[in-house]
């Protein structure tokens, strides 16, 4: 998270400025047990408020489920393919980071003072971000459609 640049120490607090807190807890899977993955719980509430009562979710970018089956069945190859970390390859803008920060322990060592980072990604749980990298794909689809016109077509239809 730190290396990829998805998250950086986050930078003294301008006076009245707000800054919100996200409470996370790491998670291992199974078959990949070297391998932390660090979840977000952007549900939780403070004083009866959480960051996802605070986002707007947007428009819904995504294809019908029913067309892209329908479509799936016109050829004989289909295709499938995933987004790596998708939320995690759009940035947030660095005025909103504040409301993205959240408490770290340098080596996993408990008995030091947590640092403060912030997140410069689009989070998952976040109830913004599919609404934010789906509007980034097609964005970036649409821009590069003379280049890329079948994965453009792909992306605006199929995805």
């Amino acid at each position: 998270m730190m290396i990829r640049g998805d998250a950086e120490p986050a930078p003294k607090t301008p006076e009245g400025q707000t800054v919100w807190y996200i409470p996370h807890h790491g998670v291992y899977h199974p078959k990949k047990p070297e391998k932390l993955r660090v979840v977000f719980n952007c549900s939780a509430k403070f004083h009866g408020v959480s960051l996802n009562d605070m986002l707007l979710t947007g428009p819904d970018l995504i294809n019908s489920l029913l067309g892209v089956l329908c479509r799936f069945r016109k050829e004989a190859v289909a295709v499938i393919c995933d987004i790596e970390k998708m939320f995690h390859q759009f940035l947030v803008p660095p005025k909103l980071r504040n409301y993205l920060r959240f408490l770290w322990w340098l080596s996993g060592d408990l008995e030091r003072e947590p640092q403060e980072y912030q997140m410069n990604v689009h989070l998952f749980g976040a109830s913004s971000s599919p609404g934010c990298a789906n509007f980034g794909l097609k964005y970036l689809a649409r821009q590069h459609k003379d280049d890329y016109p079948s994965a453009s077509a792909f992306i605006e239809k199929n995805f």
